[in-house]
């Protein structure tokens, strides 16, 4: 299972990287591996779309937060827990987190910030270094010999915490918490049942935290509300929270023993698909079968493992073998290959597995703040460079269409249009494909709002003639429009739809009619845009489930 351990070793490192890319070079340092072993890696997981080839440097895509996914899906902590942590911001008007313990430090797992001048920049997946928080402190009062041990440890080797990468430098003449002085604060939030952060994190941000248990009296997370000293001092700040911090730390743990309380049992918590998992195995061998060496089967069937354990409470030996198409020795090596790595561990009943908060640091925090645009875009790129036309992505906005994305092609003749350009849905192909995504009396309405013109001598203007191209796009899943919007251009469009399965956005290649027949487009192109909509649908996926990417939604 080394393999295993590579493959999530390379993916952690881009992880802890602003901006998740690193040089092949600066992989094999870090890493360290040997350089063919690390392009085998790498090949991988190219080909499984957690990673993109950019010349010799390789970047995290949206695809990894499918890991922290499936950790936040079988934690249930944000649906729980969220909206009460929301309701706790809005209340006092200040940042609220929910952080959950992960080996000696703190990972947020849920963000409520305010927002203003100086906000908390902090983002879910970020962790911190127990010493330098307030919920550190109560997850310390918890933590047995072992963890305390590898404390000190750590504490040894990096005493400013430099290897964690949400922490903030600081700058100037400061004195890092020693092991004394974060051993009083555990005691005194042990006595207290509080713990407080005065400016530990970076001046100016201080913070009050109290623990959530669960049902079992076991310590589950912590909830903090954090300020900035232009507001409070630690001392105002706990006072001014306290009271409502106290309520709201108690109706969580009520929630959580409800909730807990009220989950289905075991053999129903995680019912069977209709034949997935055959389907993923077979396909696993079949890139095997096409790539040869260079695809490490072993490290795909590991992360499809863990990106399996999404089910509340975990998954059986034998669930996880159904949903993966493994057999059940195999699915118990790679169990307990990333147990020993410390990306899964038990369930309550001992039975079964779960992911565990470390994956949230695959990557999960880099892509905080990701939107549409940088989502597509790379896959834009990818298309123009293979079908040699430039290609777009709209939103539908009123009776108009609004570009969000776009790459052209190069080309002495091309199609100049550029993100933010509006064009009338109606003469349009992506226009047509989105009016086709809503239902049909939505759709009327904004044809008959629309008061289509001729815009060439080929435009449809007639609503009946409308209403059959939309009727068209429904039934075939694309759109061709050809020289109705301007002479000399084609379009061809796909939708893109949400995790949902509802149309949001647009996908189209453009080209002028010098260049492609409406037959060589249908042919040539319409695959390669469907291919492309599937990956750019696959990311947006991963990224919306517990991040929200921008710009996906046009106006009403």
């Amino acid at each position: 299972m080394a393999t295993v351990e590579r493959g999530l070793t390379v993916l952690g490192a881009l992880a802890a990287t602003p901006g998740g890319r690193l040089s092949r070079a600066e992989l094999v340092r870090i890493c360290p591996l040997a350089r063919a072993t690390l392009d085998r890696v790498a090949a991988t997981l190219v080909r499984l779309g957690h990673l993109r080839a950019e010349g010799t440097d390789l970047r995290l895509t949206p695809r990894v937060l499918e890991f922290g996914n499936a950790y936040l899906a079988a934690s249930t902590l944000s649906g729980a827990l969220g909206p009460h942590a929301h309701r706790l911001a809005d209340e006092l008007d200040e940042s609220v987190s929910v952080a959950v313990p992960d080996r000696d430090g703190v990972r947020f797992v849920i963000q409520c910030p305010r927002r203003r001048a100086m906000a908390v920049a902090f983002h879910i997946g970020d962790l911190l270094p127990a010493e330098r928080c307030a919920p550190g402190a109560l997850f310390a009062a918890q933590w047995d010999q072992a963890t305390w041990r590898r404390w000190r440890q750590r504490l040894t080797e990096d005493p400013h915490a430099a290897g964690f990468l949400a922490l903030p430098p600081r700058r100037g003449p400061w004195q890092a918490p020693g092991a004394e002085e974060f051993t009083a604060r555990v005691a005194e939030a042990r006595e207290a049942g509080a713990a407080v952060d005065d400016q530990l994190v970076e001046p100016g941000l201080v913070a009050v935290a109290l623990p959530v248990y669960g049902p079992d009296a076991a310590l589950v997370c912590a909830v903090s509300v954090v300020s900035h000293t232009s507001r409070h001092t630690a001392d105002s700040l706990t006072a001014h929270a306290l009271p409502r911090l106290r309520a709201c730390a108690a109706t969580m743990r009520e929630t959580l023993a409800t909730s807990l309380r009220g989950a289905p049992a075991p053999a129903a918590a995680h019912p069977p698909a209709p034949d997935p998992a055959p389907t993923q195995a077979a396909a696993l061998r079949a890139v095997k079968d096409e790539v040869g060496p260079g695809f490490l089967q072993s490290l795909a069937r590991g992360l499809a493992v863990l990106s399996a354990l999404r089910a509340p409470g975990g998954l059986s030996l034998t669930q996880v073998a159904a949903d993966t198409g493994l057999s059940r020795a195999t699915a118990r090596r790679f169990l307990h290959a990333l147990r020993h790595l410390g990306y899964v561990g038990a369930g309550a009943d001992e039975t079964r597995f779960v992911p565990l908060p470390r994956t949230l640091g695959l990557g999960f925090a880099t892509h905080a703040g990701l939107t549409f645009e940088r989502i597509a875009t790379p896959h834009l790129a990818e298309l123009v460079g293979r079908v040699h036309d430039s290609a777009s992505i709209a939103v539908l906005d009123g009776t108009d269409i609004r570009y969000v994305a776009r790459v052209a092609a190069t080309r002495i003749m091309g199609v100049d249009l550029g993100v933010g350009t509006r064009l009338p849905a109606y003469a349009a192909a992506m226009g047509r494909v989105l009016l086709a995504g809503l239902d049909r009396r939505d759709a009327a309405d904004r044809l008959a709002r629309s008061a289509p013109e001729p815009l060439t001598s080929r435009t449809l203007t007639r609503q009946a003639d409308l209403t059959a191209a939309l009727e068209a796009a429904r039934r075939d899943g694309h759109a061709l429009v050809d020289q109705e919007l301007e002479e000399g251009l084609r379009s061809l469009a796909v939708p893109l739809r949400d995790r949902h399965g509802r149309v949001v956005a647009a996908l189209n290649v453009a080209a002028h009619a010098a260049q492609r027949t409406p037959d060589e487009l249908r042919t040539a192109v319409l695959p390669e845009l469907r291919s492309t909509a599937r990956r750019i649908e696959t990311d947006l996926a991963a990224a919306t489930e517990y991040l929200v990417a921008g710009a996906v939604t046009g106006a009403p």
